[in-house]
């Protein structure tokens, strides 16, 4: 007898990309994005990475009515010539729960040429809750953010392990919730993905521990290269956090802050962490995710797309 877990581990490994209900119908496969969006040439040449922009990024422009999200794979495209965008679901909270402004959106981006890669999901409840009810309820409230990723075409949500209590306890509650939405996610044919981001998630080693726990191949990780500050103020080590985490990532967050005259980096070494995330297997999208105050945030983001494209990475 195969037990549930394990049948749920077949399934997700065999299957391609099923239907979608609905909002889905309309929406092509992974096959046909693939083609639509086709990786360049030089890309597969040299085994490199393409540069997606993360839409945090840009959140006190859109804050400020700058930019309405909607436009958002629009400008990231005319304005730095980047053709993968990672949304932020806080920025279309207000929109209907039904969906269809998720139609919209992918039209919108299908006609720029972008692809949508994936949407970072927060205020969702606390998915490693000690309360087996609100664990529930907010692998419930996520539910809304897989639909609109499989009918915007990305490949994965981005979701937070927080819990409570000691290290381990805090690991297997986490776990709990997330093979849930694992469970919710497999028939979208989406992963969830888990982020360094606040809490024990500082320690990247921690972080694979729970996708090890999980144990389904659609839970991963999406390392940022800077939430490694710890719960107690000290800073981990952020190039060991990468590292641990690299194996099974479905995204990278190139975090940035300021830069110097010669348009390096000035808290992070770009090239070290490059060196991890392509000694470690990574091929995909490297995302932008500019948090400095110094530069504008369009300053910023030129600055940190132009020294992931001096370091090998593809940016069109």
């Amino acid at each position: 007898m195969l037990s549930r877990r394990e049948i749920l581990r077949r399934v997700i490994a065999a299957a391609s990309v099923p239907p979608l209900g609905a909002l889905g119908a309309c929406v092509a496969r992974r096959e046909v994005d693939a083609q639509a969006h086709p990786e360049p040439a030089e890309a597969h040449a040299m085994h490199t990475n393409r540069v997606s922009l993360a839409q945090w990024s840009l959140h006190r422009f859109i804050k400020d009515g700058g930019l309405d999200p909607m436009d958002f794979p629009r400008y990231a495209r005319e304005r730095f010539g980047l053709r993968g965008v990672e949304y932020v679901s806080h920025f279309y909270k207000p929109q209907p729960v039904s969906g269809e402004w998720a139609l919209e959106l992918r039209r919108r981006a299908d006609d720029e040429g972008v692809q949508s890669i994936l949407i970072m999901v927060d205020g969702e409840g606390t998915l490693g809750s000690p309360n087996a009810l609100e664990r529930q309820k907010s692998v419930q409230a996520h539910q809304r953010w897989l639909d609109a990723a499989a009918v915007l075409g990305c490949h994965s949500i981005r979701v937070n392990a927080h819990s409570e209590g000691d290290a381990t306890v805090q690991r297997d509650l986490c776990a709990d919730g997330i093979s849930s939405l694992c469970e919710r996610a497999a028939p979208l044919g989406l992963s969830v993905i888990i982020e360094n981001h606040g809490g024990l998630s500082c320690d990247g080693e921690w972080v694979a521990s729970v996708v090890r726990t999980v144990g389904l191949p659609n839970c991963g990780t999406l390392p940022d290269f800077g939430n490694f500050k710890c719960l107690d103020g000290t800073m981990a080590d952020r190039y060991a956090g990468v590292a641990a985490m690299i194996p099974t990532a479905r995204g990278v967050s190139a975090k940035s802050y300021d830069f110097d005259a010669q348009g390096e980096e000035t808290t992070i070494d770009f090239a070290r962490m490059l060196g991890i995330v392509r000694t470690g297997g990574y091929r995909g999208w490297i995302g932008i995710e500019y948090e400095g105050k110094r530069l504008t945030e369009p300053e910023g983001i030129e600055a940190t797309r132009a020294l992931l494209i001096r370091l090998g990475c593809v940016a069109s």
